[in-house]
């Protein structure tokens, strides 16, 4: 018996051993210092393997979660402002391009890589001639292939922060691009996010100066061919930064403000709860100093929000938010779901990872 007992025993403890072992906050990761105060764009085909970019004209790439980074290409004058990748040998970086940020001379908006990001060579496009990118989004379609389910995917870049704004798109893998001209709309692009193949959002700005300028709020219901307002503020100095839909119905947009007025403190994020029709705005913070950038969610209740000083978090749905320690200045938070929830990267200042059940999700 003793034998026996001894044999559960054991077995228990390693059960509970080989369980999931989740972070209960962000952790830090080792990553290249940051450029002048923030690096952009981060992004993840698994748990494991994923790249970053900045505005130095680097590159890097982990394939173990982040536990190590390697700088995989550098290209002096260009600021790499987005990131995004198929598959772990073909991706696409965007370029703010030049007359907006010093010593940017590139003038190419968008590169390819097929060999992960080793080698890079300019997108040719037909079009319009594209200023520069500020967000890349990636959206994967399910199809029959002979009897197998198989996926293409439909990319669309937009730009960029300052004006002009157009988009490149791509309806083959990114075999072939073309460009639309959107300055009839909006006068800039800082993010593009799609729910499905049909439905998608721009995050913008209505007016190249910003002292004229309302955040805005762009959506389509026909892949892109259309696009109609569906959020304007009210308020002068402001534009919308960053977007995240947990679900098709539920979806957060941050809001930046500008207004050099202290008495102006309150600070919102941007909520909808039926798929974009009407937007509420959320009061994150009462504070002047504080600006928004990056925004994820993992569920409809639960995200962050990163700023130029600190993160924040919420639990529900927005109607309350905790400082939560996730570094500074955090432009771009990417989620990545896992049988056993969920795997989060967050690129600012420096490059952090939140791991956690499907639970912390509720």
């Amino acid at each position: 018996m003793g034998f026996v007992r001894t044999a559960i025993i054991y077995t228990f403890i390693m059960m509970i051993a080989l369980q999931p072992v989740f972070a209960q906050d962000w952790q830090k990761q080792e990553s290249a210092p940051a450029f002048r105060g923030k690096q952009d764009d981060i992004h993840f085909i698994s748990p494991d393997m994923g790249w970053y970019v900045n505005g130095a004209g680097k590159i890097f790439r982990t394939r173990d979660g982040g536990a190590n980074w390697e700088m995989v290409f550098e290209k002096p004058g260009t600021f790499f402002r987005c990131v995004g990748f198929l598959d772990s040998l073909v991706g696409f970086a965007g370029n703010i391009g030049t007359d907006y940020f010093p010593n940017v001379k590139d003038t190419v908006p968008l590169y390819k890589t097929v060999d992960g990001g080793r080698t890079w060579k300019p997108v040719a496009y037909s079009g319009p001639v594209v200023k520069g990118l500020c967000a890349i989004e990636i959206i994967k379609i399910p199809y029959i292939n002979h009897g197998v389910l198989a996926y293409k995917h439909k990319i669309i870049a937009g730009g960029r922060v300052g004006n002009p704004a157009f988009l490149l798109v791509s309806s083959d893998d990114g075999e072939s691009f073309r460009s639309v001209d959107m300055n009839a709309q909006c006068a800039f692009i800082l993010d593009v996010k799609f729910t499905s193949e049909r439905v998608g959002y721009i995050a913008a700005g209505s007016h190249k100066d910003v002292a004229k300028s309302n955040a805005l709020i762009l959506q389509t219901k026909d892949g892109g061919a259309t696009w109609k307002k569906v959020y304007q503020s009210n308020r002068p100095y402001e534009i919308t930064w960053k977007a995240s839909f947990p679900s098709e119905k539920v979806g957060y947009v941050t809001l930046q403000a500008y207004n050099p007025d202290t008495t102006v403190r309150k600070r919102f994020v941007l909520k909808t709860t039926n798929g974009g029709k009407k937007w509420k705005e959320i009061l994150l913070v009462e504070d002047h100093s504080i600006r928004e950038f990056g925004i994820g969610f993992i569920s409809p209740l639960k995200g962050w929000v990163g700023t130029n000083k600190t993160g924040y978090e919420t639990t529900d749905g927005g109607k309350t938010w905790t400082k939560k320690d996730m570094g500074a200045a955090v432009n771009k938070i990417r989620v990545i779901s896992t049988p056993d929830g969920f795997v989060c990267y967050a690129i600012g200042s420096h490059v952090y990872r939140w791991q956690g059940s499907a639970d912390a999700a509720r």
